[in-house]
């Protein structure tokens, strides 16, 4: 065989192989988050003596993410591969919540802009109409 040939046989089978990896991340992903399901495919495609490069376009992770990973995996931290953080930054509210809420619950507001005018009064914290609304959501409110 010349090694063209063989060279378009890899990558016929690279293709096949990412085609079918990228069907099991979703079939995982009805089942679990699929940071979490990439995870899995990730410490799978590690352990199996794929480079770092290939398992990153394998998985969808930057390099960096499996670096971390393959990291974790040779010291014995698995647990907390399996942790999926929140994100995002905390809500400007969230020290003041408990306060808020027994304001709301002792007064009468009648609107989310009366709130949070309030909230603004008293806390000097300045929100808008739908972090109001978060608010009163994550709480079960109504206004």
């Amino acid at each position: 065989m010349t090694n063209q040939k063989l060279n378009d046989e890899k990558t016929v089978c690279e293709h096949y192989s990412r085609a079918t990896i990228s069907k099991v991340v979703k079939f995982l992903g009805m089942f679990m988050p699929i940071t979490l399901a990439k995870r899995i495919v990730c410490i799978i495609t590690l352990s199996i003596g794929v480079t770092i490069e290939e398992t990153a376009r394998i998985s969808g992770f930057c390099e960096k993410t499996v670096r971390s990973i393959k990291k974790k995996l040779d010291s014995n931290e698995l647990d907390i591969l399996f942790v999926i953080n929140g994100g995002g930054r905390k809500s400007p509210l969230a020290d003041f919540e408990a306060d808020i809420m027994d304001e709301i619950t002792d007064n009468a507001y009648y609107t989310k802009q009366q709130i949070a005018d309030m909230v603004f009064e008293k806390y000097g914290i300045k929100v808008t109409q739908q972090a109001i609304g978060k608010l009163l959501k994550k709480r079960e409110l109504n206004c």
